[in-house]
């Protein structure tokens, strides 16, 4: 077994994996690999060819390959080693990794600290159990976006979509703008599930209509899909019957969610959210596993790349300052979700970091609203509150607490919640 060793591994190369490897570098860390299975760093951006990344990070609006091509030159420029055709195995508590390497076969990575950034795959066919036949030209939103946008093969030419994430809505836009008829985008839930811009730039630019509360109930066809049946949902999501539509189609889309990667995270028994899919992580995006940390959409899925790259920055660093002995003290506070709120990410906050630094909440709220409060209580007792005129579950909330601005002690809890008007405070 070829054996190596570094101070930072940085597992996936997609556009968390090179935030973290760049900035765990320039935190000082003097040997970075960043390991990915691919042939090429950069991950889903590669296939992303539309513009929108970066307006909050650069000011520009870039295209997918564009946005990642800005960090694989930082890596290159500042000595990251990128270990590319190379699967990763096994993650062990003593920071050891296994993996497989087209180059270099099996290999014994000893690493001073492990960054996890396997991203998130898709939901299929088998994760919303849809009666029916098992036909050809059923795909999910971003398969087909690799099929068109890389491979350049079209998988159809009448469309519908079941599902309404940011992905699907692009390829609304991308099937369209190919000559292909998008019959309708269909989505069980009574509010989108993607980003307000997606809503308009995708499918209303496009007069491309969305059918909420509406579901596929039946696929038809042997060989590829000739039509299927689409049904509206009661408020239990129940088909009701009586609504049935059969729609005629040879391409359906799924975008019906995604999966955070944890295979690696779980077999290191990593304590994992049940709500979010990923790793329970501290303001430092240190994991359970002490030396382990995860950025990204591993840690939970995000509405917009740029805010990948700002928790992955602060994996990196935390990923350094392990290697360098300047981890802050052991005292933590931990968050919670309060009403109207589903998550919120870091779980544990550094009581010391909460002095020293600007600290970062992320959050997703559990369904739309106007004119809401956002409120945090340590304790009982309010310490942070600010309006919002419009939540969404599609979009992510942030909050940024500047260095002092809450003190706390070791082992209180930080709860975040909604306050609609006319309720008790």
């Amino acid at each position: 077994m070829h054996k190596l060793q570094c101070d930072v591994a940085v597992i996936g190369a997609g556009p968390a994996g090179l935030a973290a490897a760049g900035r765990a570098k320039a935190a000082g860390a003097e040997r970075v690999m960043l390991i990915d299975r691919d042939r090429e760093p950069g991950g889903i951006l590669q296939q992303c060819i539309h513009n929108g990344f970066g307006l909050h990070l650069f000011n520009e609006e870039l295209t997918g390959p564009e946005y990642a091509y800005k960090f694989i030159q930082e890596n290159f420029a500042s000595g990251v080693e990128f270990f590319l055709n190379t699967m990763v195995l096994q993650v062990q508590p003593s920071g050891h990794i296994y993996a497989i390497s087209k180059k270099l076969g099996m290999v014994d990575i000893a690493a001073g600290a492990v960054v996890l950034a396997m991203g998130c795959r898709e939901r299929n066919r088998g994760a919303v159990t849809i009666p029916g036949s098992r036909p050809s030209g059923i795909f999910t939103a971003g398969t087909a976006q690799r099929f068109v946008n890389v491979e350049g093969y079209l998988p159809g030419k009448r469309i519908v979509i079941l599902g309404s994430g940011d992905v699907g809505l692009i390829m609304a836009r991308r099937f369209t703008w190919e000559g292909a008829k998008v019959e309708g985008v269909f989505e069980i839930m009574p509010y989108s599930n993607g980003l307000t811009r997606n809503l308009v730039q995708c499918l209303r630019n496009n007069n491309i209509p969305l059918h909420l509360s509406h579901t596929v109930t039946k696929i038809h066809g042997q060989e590829r899909v000739q039509a299927v049946t689409v049904s509206k949902v009661d408020e239990q999501f129940h088909p009701v019957p009586g609504t049935e539509q059969v729609l005629d189609c040879d391409t359906l889309l799924l975008s019906v969610g995604l999966i955070p990667e944890n295979e690696l995270s779980r077999d290191a028994n990593i304590d994992l959210d049940p709500v979010t899919g990923g790793p329970v992580v501290t303001d430092e995006m240190e994991t359970t596993l002490p030396g382990v940390f995860a950025c990204g959409n591993v840690v939970h899925v995000h509405d917009l790349v740029d805010n990948v790259t700002r928790e992955s920055w602060l994996a990196g660093e935390g990923a350094a300052r392990r290697v360098l002995g300047q981890q802050p003290g052991g005292d933590l506070i931990t968050t919670r979700a309060g009403e109207g709120v589903r998550y919120v990410v870091p779980h544990k906050i550094h009581v010391a970091n909460l002095a020293a630094k600007k600290t970062t909440l992320y959050l997703r709220v559990l369904e739309p609203d106007e004119n809401v409060k956002l409120e945090l209580l340590l304790g009982t007792k309010p310490v942070y509150s600010r309006r919002e005129r419009v939540v969404r579950p599609a979009e992510m909330v942030s909050v940024s607490l500047s260095s002092g601005q809450i003190t706390a002690s070791a082992g209180e809890e930080l709860v975040v919640r909604l306050v609609r008007e006319g309720d008790q405070a």
